[in-house]
C-alpha cells in the first residue's frame, strides 16, 4: 500500500475507532471479543480501502465491524454450546448497583436489531441515512426500530428515563 494511501486510511477511518468499538461492545456484549473484532475489521478496512469512494469512512468502518460481529457471534455459537458460564458475570454483578450498568444491562437486553441502531444513534451519534447504510435497511425502518428500542428502554428504566427525540 502506498504511503500516500496509508495517511488517507489513517486520516479517514482510524478517527472512528472508539464508535467501532462501542458497536462492537454492545453487539458482542464483551469487551475482550469487540477488542479482536475491531482489529479484525480494521484489517479488512485496510485489505479493501481502495474500494472506499466517499470521503465519511465512519458508515464504511461500522459496516465492516457489525459484519464482523454477526461473523464472529455465528462462529463463536458453536464453541457455547458447552454451557460454560461467562467468567464476566460475577464481575457484572459485583458493579450491577450503578445507574451505568444498569443502562448498560437494559441496552444489552435489547433484541440486537434494536440494540445495534440504538447504539448507533445514541452512542455514535450516527444519523438516521448513515444507521440506513450500515445496517442496510430503509430510513423508516432505522425510525421504527429506534422508536421500539427507546420504548423498551423506558419500560426497564422506568418511564421517567426516556428523554424526548
Amino acid at each position: 500500500m502506498a504511503e500516500q494511501q496509508v495517511e488517507r486510511f489513517e486520516r479517514l477511518v482510524l478517527p472512528h475507532l472508539d464508535d467501532a468499538y462501542t458497536l462492537a461492545r454492545y453487539l458482542l456484549r464483551d469487551e475482550h471479543d469487540a477488542q479482536d473484532v475491531v482489529q479484525e475489521a480494521v484489517l479488512r478496512a485496510l485489505r479493501h480501502f481502495a474500494g472506499l469512494r466517499q470521503e465519511d469512512a465512519r458508515a464504511w468502518l461500522l459496516t465492516i465491524v457489525r459484519n464482523c460481529c454477526y461473523s464472529w457471534h455465528k462462529a463463536r455459537r458453536k464453541d457455547r454450546s458447552t454451557g460454560v458460564p461467562d467468567p464476566g458475570s460475577t464481575d457484572d454483578l459485583a458493579i450491577e448497583g450503578s445507574e451505568r450498568e444498569r443502562v448498560r444491562a437494559a441496552v444489552d437486553a435489547l433484541p440486537g436489531e434494536l440494540r445495534e441502531v440504538i447504539v448507533l444513534r445514541e452512542l455514535s451519534d450516527l444519523s438516521y441515512r448513515e444507521i440506513s447504510e450500515v445496517v442496510g435497511v430503509a430510513v423508516g425502518t432505522v425510525m421504527s426500530r429506534l422508536s421500539r428500542a427507546r420504548d423498551r428502554l423506558a419500560v426497564a428504566l422506568g418511564a421517567d428515563s426516556r428523554k424526548a427525540g
